[in-house]
C-alpha cells in the first residue's frame, strides 16, 4: 500500500487496517505466494490504547495535519512560543515539567526531580548557538526525555541507552516536515507507515541483530535516534543529529568509584521515592537488594517482593529474608513458587501493545506477576535491579585492552575466567589475539548466519556472541537478513572503544530495551517500572572505574559490594550467588507446549514467508535444553506474538478527555 495523504475523509475515520503483505517481502526475485492471506494491522491501535506517548512537532504550519491527527487521541499538549503545536500526547501531569524564557521552551517527561525554575534558568541560558545548558539538563538524575523549542528548531533527547528512545521520520505529504516520537508504533500510525517485512527477518536472529541493526523500527520510513544523540527538527523539514554523550575514560580507583556510585544510586533512588507515600521494589539479587536498602533509608514506605523459584537451588528468598530481618521496617512479600508463572505461560493469549517485538514476551507472566501485585498494593512506581549485571559484573572482553596496558593482570584474569567458565584454551587465545575490526566481525556474522550456534563454553572475548538464524527460517528470510547486514556494512562502527566497552554498551542497550518493554506492559496498570541503574550518572560512574578492579573472576561485583558498605546489611552485602530460571524454562516448555503449538497454527510469520511453520512445530514438540536449544525459540515467538497483537481492533471512539494545552496556563 502506498503512503496516503491526509485527506479530511481519512481524518474522520476511527480506524483502518493495513494489508501489509501486499508487498514483496524479502528480496528481488522473491514474492509472496498468490494464495497467502493478507496480514492485517490496526493502524490507530497504539494512538488510541497506549497509555503514554508523545509526538514532537517542528514550528511550522506544515506540521498542522499531524498535530490535528495526534490531538484526537491525546490528553496533553504543549505549544511553541508561536502558538503552534509542539508536543502532543498522553502523559501524567506530574511526569512533565515545562520551563520557558522568551521564545525558548524546555520540557522534560519521565522520572526526574527537575523543577520549573531549573528549566527556566536552562531556557534563559539556551540559544540557537549554545545548547550546553540542554546537555547539563539531560544529565540530571532520573530517566526522562528532554525536548526543547529553540529559535524555530526542536531538539529531542532520549537516554544514553535504550530505556528512553526517540524515533523520527521526514515526509513531504503536506510539505516538507519532520516529526519525532518516543514510540515507533505511534509515529507509524500517525504517518500511515507500512510494515517493513524484510526488517522482521533480522528480528529472528537468535541473539539479536548486530549493532546498530538491532535498533531500527519495523516500519518503512521510520528511523531511530542512536542512544546518547540529540535529534534536531528544522522548520524546513530537515533533521540533524549530534552526539551529546560519550562513555568516560576508565581511570577511577575502585574505592573512589564506590563512593561516587553510592552517591549516584542514593540520588537516583531519591528521585523515584521523594514525595511518594509508598514505592515497591524487587528484592532478589544483589543489584535489587542495593536499591531496596537504599530506598529503605528514606522516608517513603518500601514494599518489597521476592519470587521463589521452582528450582530448589534458587536462594533469593533466603537472602531476602536475611536482609529484611536486619533492616526492619520493610514490608516484605514472598511469592510462593507455585504462584509464579513458568516461561511461556499464556503465550498464545497476550495482548500487550509494544512498539517492537520483545523476547520478554516469553517470560511476560512470570516477570509481570510482581508488578501486578505491586499495582494492586497501591504502588505507582516499582523499582527493578535490571541494568546492574552489565554495569557491575561487566564483560571479560575488556581483557583485550587490558592485555596491552596491564599484561600480567590480564593474563591472571584470563586464566581465572577460563577455569571458571571452562573455556577451551585454543578458542580463548584465538579470540583474545583477534584484532580484526568490528566491521570485519559483522561481515563474518552475515556469512555464518546458518552455521552452528556457539557452544555454552565459548569464550566471551569477541565483539559479541555471533547471532544465528533459527532452523525454521526460510531461505528468503536468511537472504533478507544477509542483504540488510551487507547493505549496512560500509557504515558500521562499534558502539564503544574496543571490544569490552562495545560489548557492555550493546548489552545495556538490549536489556534496557527489555526494561522499556516491561514499562509498556505495566503502564495500563497505572504503575511505572523504574530502573535506576540506567541513570546517566550511575552508568558514567561505573564505566569510569578501572576495568581491572571492576571486572574480575576473583570477586563478585566488587564495585557494588564496596559501594553498599553501611547500606546493605553485612549478612547480605557479600553474597556471591545469582539465581537463574533454567528450571522454569524447561518445565514451562513442557507445561505450555499446547500454547506454543497454537502459535504455529495460522502463523503470521509463515504468512509473511519468513518461517516454515512445520519445522517450528516439530521443534515445539521436542524436549529442549534451556541453555542450548529452547532459547532459539524466543525471538521467533516474540515476533509471532507481536504481529498478532498488532491486529487487535482499537476502540471505535476517540479519547473521552480532550487534550489540555498546558503551555497556556501562565501566558
Amino acid at each position: 500500500m502506498s503512503r496516503r495523504t491526509y485527506a479530511p475523509a481519512l481524518e474522520q475515520a476511527d480506524y483502518r487496517v493495513v494489508a501489509s503483505s501486499r508487498h514483496p517481502i524479502l528480496c528481488p526475485g522473491h514474492h509472496l505466494a498468490a494464495d497467502r492471506r493478507p496480514l492485517l494491522m490496526a493502524t490507530y491501535l497504539s494512538l488510541q490504547t497506549a497509555p503514554a506517548w508523545f509526538i514532537a512537532l517542528p514550528d511550522t504550519a506544515a506540521a498542522a495535519p499531524f498535530a490535528a491527527r495526534a490531538h484526537r487521541y491525546a490528553t496533553r499538549s504543549l505549544l511553541h512560543a508561536s502558538g503552534r503545536p509542539w508536543l502532543v500526547g498522553r502523559w501524567e501531569e506530574p511526569a512533565a515539567v515545562l520551563g520557558r524564557c522568551g521564545g525558548t521552551r524546555i520540557a522534560v517527561i519521565g522520572e526526574h526531580a527537575v523543577t520549573e525554575h531549573y528549566l527556566e534558568q536552562a531556557a534563559a541560558a539556551t540559544g540557537p548557538a549554545s545548547l550546553s545548558a540542554l546537555d547539563r539538563a539531560a544529565r540530571r538524575p532520573g530517566s526522562f526525555h528532554l525536548v526543547a523549542s529553540v529559535g524555530g528548531r526542536v531538539h529531542v533527547r532520549g537516554g544514553i541507552v535504550n530505556l528512553r528512545r526517540v524515533f523520527h521520520t521526514e515526509t513531504t505529504a503536506c510539505g516538507p516536515v519532520s516529526v519525532a516520537s518516543d514510540r515507533a508504533d505511534v509515529l507509524a500510525e500517525l504517518i500511515d507507515a507500512d510494515l517493513d517485512e524484510r526488517r522482521i527477518a533480522l528480528e529472528l536472529l537468535t541473539s539479536g541483530a548486530p549493532y546498530p541493526l538491532s535498533a531500527p523500527p519495523l516500519w518503512r520510513g521510520l528511523r531511530a535516534v542512536p542512544a546518547g544523540h540529540c535529534l534536531t527538527l528544522d522548520a524546513d523539514g530537515r533533521t540533524t543529529m549530534r552526539r551529546w554523550w560519550s562513555p568516560p575514560d576508565p581511570v577511577l580507583p575502585l574505592a573512589e568509584g564506590a563512593r561516587q556510585l553510592r552517591e549516584a544510586l542514593t540520588e537516583a533512588v531519591g528521585v523515584r521515592t521523594r514525595g511518594r507515600e509508598l514505592v515497591t521494589a524487587d528484592l532478589g539479587g544483589l543489584d535489587s537488594t542495593a536499591l531496596c536498602c537504599t530506598a529503605a533509608r528514606g522516608d517513603t514506605k518500601v514494599v518489597a517482593y521476592t519470587a521463589a523459584l521452582h528450582d530448589e537451588s534458587g536462594d533469593d528468598v533466603h537472602w531476602a529474608r536475611r536482609t529484611v530481618q536486619e533492616l526492619q521496617g520493610i514490608e516484605h512479600h514472598v511469592v510462593p513458587a507455585e504462584d509464579t508463572a513458568m516461561t511461556f505461560d499464556g503465550i498464545d493469549t497476550l495482548h500487550d501493545i509494544l512498539d517492537t517485538p520483545s523476547i520478554i514476551t516469553v517470560d511476560r507472566n512470570r516477570r509481570m506477576g510482581i508488578v501486578e501485585m505491586a499495582a494492586a498494593r497501591g504502588s505507582h512506581l516499582h523499582m527493578t535491579g535490571l541494568g546492574g549485571d552489565e554495569l557491575l559484573a561487566g564483560t571479560p572482553a575488556r581483557l583485550h585492552s587490558l592485555l596491552l596496558t596491564h599484561p600480567s593482570t590480564a593474563l591472571r584474569n584470563i586464566r581465572g575466567y577460563a577455569a571458571k567458565y571452562q573455556w577451551p584454551r585454543r578458542a580463548t587465545l584465538r579470540q583474545l589475539l583477534d584484532r580484526r575490526s568490528y566491521r570485519s566481525w559483522v561481515g563474518r556474522v552475515a556469512r555464518d548466519l546458518t552455521g552452528p550456534p556457539p557452544g555454552t563454553n565459548t569464550p566471551l572475548l569477541d565483539w559479541s556472541t555471533p547471532p544465528r538464524m533459527a532452523p525454521w527460517a526460510t531461505p528468503d528470510a536468511i537472504t533478507a537478513a544477509r542483504e540488510q547486514i551487507g547493505a549496512a556494512l560500509a557504515g558500521i562502527e562499534p558502539r564503544g572503544r574496543g571490544h569490552g566497552e562495545h560489548r557492555e554498551l550493546v548489552a545495556m542497550d538490549g536489556i534496557s530495551q527489555w526494561t522499556r518493554h516491561i514499562g509498556q506492559m505495566a503502564a495500563p496498570l497505572g504503575i511505572a517500572v523504574a530502573a535506576p541503574y540506567y541513570d546517566t550518572r550511575v552508568i558514567e560512574t561505573c564505566l569510569a572505574v578501572r576495568p581491572q578492579e571492576r571486572i574480575t573472576p576473583w570477586r563478585y561485583k566488587p564495585l557494588i559490594v564496596e559501594a553498599m558498605r553501611g547500606v546493605v546489611p553485612e549478612t547480605s552485602r557479600t553474597r556471591d550467588t545469582k539465581a537463574n530460571a533454567t528450571f522454569e524454562e524447561e518445565v514451562g516448555l513442557r507445561e505450555h507446549r499446547r500454547r506454543l503449538l497454537a502459535l504455529c497454527d495460522d502463523s503470521r510469520l509463515a504468512q509473511l514467508g519468513l518461517i516454515d511453520a512445520n519445522i517450528l512445530r516439530e521443534w515445539c514438540r521436542r524436549s529442549l535444553a534451556a541453555e542450548t536449544e529452547s532459547y532459539l525459540l524466543h525471538p521467533t515467538i516474540a515476533c509471532e506474538v507481536w504481529l498478532r497483537s498488532r491486529e487487535m481492533t482499537p476502540p471505535r471512539h476517540g479519547n473521552a478527555v480532550p487534550a489540555q494545552p498546558l503551555a497556556d496556563r501562565k501566558e
